[in-house]
Formats: C-alpha cells, structure tokens, sequence
C-alpha cells in the first residue's frame, strides 16, 4: 500500500492557530532552539526551518546545540541563557528528557514558552507543547516492515539492537519499543529498553547516534553473536556505521538493517541497498510551526493543542522502501528523496 504525498504533507496542516502573521508584528519577540548537536542533519534541516521562518515572521532566532549528543550541561546553559536573554519560547531537542526538566520549569517560571521537538520530555507535561514524530509508530512500522520481509524465517531471526544512549532519551525508547511491537515481541516495560525476555533479541547496545558508534556497537553484538540477521538503529547514520561492521565480517549481503530518520543520505542508503526500510519524519516542520507556536504565545497566550487523540503535535511520519509488503503503508526511494533533508 502506498501512502499518498497530500496525505503526508497535510499531516501538519490543522494546526490551531494562524501562523501567517506580519513580521511587524513579532519584530520585539525572541526565540531560542537547542539541540542536541549541530552536526546531524535532522538538526541541521531543525535549524533551518526554524531560521527561515523567524526571518518570515521577524522573529529573533538565537540557536544552540551540545557539543555531542548528551551534553546535557550545554543544554542547561544555553536555557539560563534564554532565559537571561527575555526570550519568548524554547524550542528544544532534549539529550536527557528528564535531567533538563528543572531548567526548563524555571523558564515556564519566568514565563517563557517551552516547546519538546522530536523528543518529549520525562514527563512529557515538563513541555506546554510537543511537536514530534510519532516516534513509536516510526518504530512499528519498520518492525512490520521487516517481520513481514523475513516471512516464517522471523520466529528464528538473530536481532541486533542499537540504541542511542544509556539514559534512554524518551526519543529512543518510543522508537526501540515500537520496533519491538511492530515485530512481534513483547516489549515488557514499554518506557524502558532492554528488559524483554525474547530469546531472538542478541542485545541491546547505544551509539551517541553517530557513525562511529553505531560501528563500535555493532562490532560488540557481533562477537555476541555472530549470527545477527536482523539490526534496528535508532537513526541513519547508526546504520551506515552497522553496515561497516557487517561488511568487515564478510556478513553484509545476509543481514537486513532498518531505522528511522528519513535524510536524504539515510534514503540514498535505501536505494543501495544498506538499509532495508526507514521511517522518515519532518524536522523542517517541526521547527518551523514552533516558531509559528511561539509567535503566536507572544501575541495573546495562545499554547499550542496536541493532535486529536494524541498527547503531542504529531507532525507525521512515512515508511520508506523499494521492497513494499502487504499490510504496510509504505512510501518509494523515489517520493522518499522527493521529501528528503540533509
């Protein structure tokens, strides 16, 4: 089945407020976006997104971003300084959902407005707002996907899991759980990674999100078990660094990789071969209807509402493969590179 391009770039549209005001009108009204890196492409299309759209709206934009994923004392820093600074709304990609919650109560306390993208918080509530992914359903998605590629041969199959970071982001967890679900297993405790008794799960073992370590960890798995056939990743450039790995054991060709994010190295991956199937998400909009959010905060106290039936703006999410399979929504390389960042 193929879900339609006007259906993926409408599942943002009813937003409940108008975003379309003049830039005069926000010419004194300040905002700052953080996250958790300034080197991953996901941030990099977060940062323009919400650059062009504070240069629409007048809006002064002040950017910050951890040295790597989980500098969470950047992060603290870079809230008092908004804070310091008088700023009207935070939008932030959190790398501890629930260590930043203390600094961003204080800047809810002085009244600014506070805006999780991508990831909620620990508790979500710590955020007036979440403009997200539905990161969960990202994860089931590939985990149908791929339990329906592997056919009878999954009740057997060998799973590698790479995750992000030991703190288990809230962005990580959804993501894992899901997977797990949409695979068949019993994920235990769903807000927490690593507690299922499913004898097909090798390990688990995290990746800081980047290359290098999703190498390192899939490196690790392997000398568990060199039998692996199966490997989530939390994100693309996790799986580029699996792939090394796999390829550097001779076992490449036999294992099926898949993983969430949607950039357009990531699709391009798809397209050779190195990842199976992705689930691709919007950062661009995230950012961009925060800034609209913050906006429209500063004019007359509006906070955003969550999608109907949901606890956070959900601002939509597609499976991307050219091997589609019954049952499973899914998306071409081709419309996927179409709807590509990075």
């Amino acid at each position: 089945m193929k879900a339609t391009r006007t259906a993926l770039m409408c599942a943002a549209a009813s937003i409940a407020w108008a975003g379309a005001a003049g830039a005069a009108e926000h010419q004194d009204v300040s905002a700052c976006l953080i996250t958790k890196t300034d080197t991953n492409p996901f941030f990099v299309k977060m940062r323009e997104g919400a650059s062009e759209k504070a240069d629409e709206l007048g809006i002064a934009l002040k950017t910050f971003a951890g040295r790597v994923d989980g500098d969470t004392e950047t992060q603290i820093a870079a809230v008092e300084t908004c804070i310091a600074d008088g700023a009207s709304g935070i939008l932030i990609t959190a790398s501890d959902t629930a260590g930043i919650v203390p600094s961003l109560q204080r800047a809810k306390d002085a009244g600014l407005l506070v805006i999780a993208l991508d990831t909620p918080l620990n508790p979500a509530d710590a955020a007036d707002a979440t403009f997200a992914t539905d990161n969960y359903l990202a994860g089931q998605l590939i985990g149908q996907w791929a339990a329906a590629k592997m056919g009878d041969a999954a009740a057997d199959a060998r799973i590698a899991m790479l995750d992000l970071a030991v703190s288990q982001p809230t962005v990580g967890v959804l993501r894992d759980q899901g997977f797990l679900d949409g695979f068949g297993i019993d994920v235990g405790d769903p807000n927490k990674w690593g507690d299922e008794e499913d004898p097909r799960i090798v390990g688990h073992d995290v990746t800081a999100g980047n290359e290098e370590g999703g190498r390192t960890a899939m490196e690790n798995l392997l000398s568990r078990d060199p039998e692996i056939n199966l490997v989530y990743t939390i994100n693309e450039p996790a799986a580029a660094g699996a792939y090394e790995a796999l390829q550097a054991m001779g076992a490449g060709g036999d294992v099926t990789i898949v993983s969430v994010d949607g950039g357009c190295p990531g699709v391009q991956n798809v397209a050779d071969g190195v990842i199976g199937a992705t689930s691709q998400q919007y950062p661009l909009r995230m950012a961009s209807l925060g800034i609209e959010a913050i906006a429209q905060y500063a004019k007359d106290g509006t906070i955003p509402q969550p999608t109907e039936g949901k606890d956070f703006f959900d601002t939509g999410v597609a499976l991307v493969t050219d091997e589609p399979v019954d049952g499973v929504d899914s998306i071409s390389v081709e419309e996927g590179l179409e709807l590509c960042w990075g």
